[in-house]
């Protein structure tokens, strides 16, 4: 998705400096938004990551649950 967003924003220099304004001008937004997608992708990616790495370092510390049966109570 940063490919497309730098390749928006070649095409838009591009047109501008051929003097296609519209051009640039809707290429330069098109390419815009997509490097806001792709921070705000990332910006998720990376707070999931943390926030599993922060579960999975509490599952090693505490140790598995250990669930146990109630005694057997049959005389």
């Amino acid at each position: 998705m940063l490919r497309w967003a730098a390749a928006f924003f070649l095409v838009a220099l591009l047109a501008a400096l051929f003097g296609f304004t519209d051009l640039a001008a809707g290429a330069a937004w098109v390419g815009r938004l997509l490097c806001f997608l792709f921070l705000a992708a990332f910006v998720f990616a990376f707070t999931a990551g943390l926030v599993r790495v922060r579960r999975s370092r509490l599952l090693v510390i505490q140790g598995p649950s250990r669930v146990t049966s109630p005694p057997d109570r049959r005389r």
